[in-house]
């Protein structure tokens, strides 16, 4: 009787397979469903913003009007960029300029009536947008999916490292210790009155059998201790304990309640992502040369971050010294003297802006180069006008960025932190390298897309399935 039931269940495991198949295929269905119809509003709202904006200029003599308000864009760039490279009376004048361009075209348009039509034309491209970014993180979120997910095993000694000042007192503000050590981890609280040596700290831990390693603190931290995990192959635990937590913020973890990261050590699963390395340091984030690096080493610049930064960028920005000094190339490729130079651990995700945002992706196994060299006030017209895209700026992607200048050292910010090299300082991409643990449920796993590829949507609007998240 035994051999009989042996088909029977067999064909029940397989009529479940089938269920679930059937299953996955209809919710893949209605995920194209709801892509294809945001996508079609998308191109709908768009091409009706445009079309609306192009008959309100033929119909009423609006060209001026609409002249007037890219004049009123490069007027206020301009103004932006006497306020950060000048001081004194210039400096106060460019930010009068900086406000009073817009201030200016919206009178004119509210006087003229053309402010209605502006107002239709701007809800129309908001909502293009809306439906556009909707359209593509659905789009992604059926991609992200689709990836193979990696159970991670069992724990048998986890130790965490946590920073009780961090993020301003994070770690006791959300009882991160006692739910560690009620998950059966250990923790290891660090004495702020004096230095740690938070590398060696890790490779203690180690040493003594440790076979998981976590972070509470900054992104710093967390690069120090995740290249020590990384050495030994251990699972990186990163616990979003910190001020701003971009590299969190990327593993797509809870930023406003660190204590849901600790769900990972009671059921996780394991990410294999890659690490920057500059000059032997690991960094998890981005590696800054330039005008930021250098107002960074400034010892007041932790206490008035704009102040210092106002103070010093004059002098930075068009002086003969620091960032000006700067050569750098991309996989042997020269770029444009920078006066800000970022290489960072995997690409960010493309903006219009230089905001960054966030990177979709921390595998690709290439780092992310950003420069900037504004020359003057047009370039930085240009700069306001097309963002990312102005001459102003080089975005790639490379396997080695190489840094060089005259002077003895080279300031460098990595993951925030102030740094003086050696020249040359060589960047470099350990792809894959780092197993990170992470809890299953993570609600930032699929980032808001910050820049609408329209070529994208239009394929998504006549029913095509987009792109492959590695590129």
């Amino acid at each position: 009787m035994s051999h009989l039931r042996i088909p029977q269940v067999g064909s029940i495991v397989v009529g479940m397979g089938a269920a679930a198949t059937k299953a996955d295929a209809k919710a893949a269905t209605e995920h194209d469903r709801r892509a294809r119809t945001l996508a079609q509003a998308a191109v709908f709202s768009a091409v009706a913003a445009v079309v609306f904006l192009l008959t309100v200029v033929l119909l009423y003599q609006g060209v001026w009007l609409l002249l007037t308000g890219l004049a009123a864009l490069v007027v206020a760039g301009v103004g932006a960029w006497w306020f950060v490279s000048r001081r004194g009376v210039p400096r106060w004048i460019g930010a009068a300029v900086a406000v009073a361009a817009p201030i200016t075209v919206i009178v004119l348009y509210t006087g003229d009536g053309f402010w209605f039509d502006s107002v239709i034309v701007v809800a129309l491209w908001a909502l293009a947008l809306a439906c556009g970014r909707s359209a593509l993180r659905i789009d992604a979120a059926r991609r992200a999916a689709a990836l193979e997910s990696v159970p991670a095993p069992p724990l048998r000694h986890p130790v965490l490292i946590m920073n009780p000042k961090s993020g301003g007192g994070k770690v006791g503000r959300f009882g991160l210790v006692e739910k560690a050590g009620a998950l059966g981890a250990e923790v290891v609280v660090l004495d702020t009155s004096q230095p740690q040596d938070v590398e060696g700290i890790a490779r203690r831990a180690v040493a003594e059998g440790a076979d998981l390693l976590g972070v509470a603190g900054g992104d710093g931290t967390q690069a120090l201790v995740a290249s020590v995990a990384a050495e030994h192959d251990l699972p990186f635990l990163v616990i979003s304990a910190g001020t701003r937590n971009h590299f969190a913020m990327d593993l797509g973890l809870d930023r406003d309640d660190p204590s849901t990261c600790l769900d990972a050590l009671r059921d996780g699963e394991e990410l294999r992502i890659d690490l920057g390395d500059l000059a032997g340091r690991p960094f998890v984030n981005t590696a800054s040369f330039g005008a930021y690096a250098q107002i960074v080493q400034n010892p007041e610049y932790r206490d008035s971050k704009s102040g210092t930064m106002l103070n010093e960028l004059p002098d930075l920005l068009t002086g003969d010294e620091g960032a000006e000094a700067l050569r750098a190339e991309a996989d042997g490729d020269r770029l444009p003297r920078p006066q800000v130079l970022l290489v960072t651990n995997n690409p960010y995700g493309e903006t219009e802006t230089l905001g960054g945002g966030r990177r979709p992706r921390l595998d690709r196994g290439v780092l992310g180069v950003v420069a900037v060299h504004v020359e003057g006030s047009i370039d930085a017209a240009q700069l306001a006008v097309l963002g990312t895209s102005s001459r102003s700026v080089t975005v790639r992607t490379a396997h080695e960025v190489r840094v060089d200048a005259e002077a003895g050292t080279i300031p460098v910010a990595v993951d925030g932190e102030a740094l003086n090299l050696e020249p040359p300082v060589v960047c470099t991409i350990r792809p894959g390298v780092l197993r990170v643990r992470v809890p299953r449920d993570r609600p930032g796993a699929v980032p808001e897309p910050v820049k609408v590829d329209w070529r994208t949507v239009g394929a998504l609007a006549v029913g095509r399935t987009g792109t492959d998240p590695r590129r």
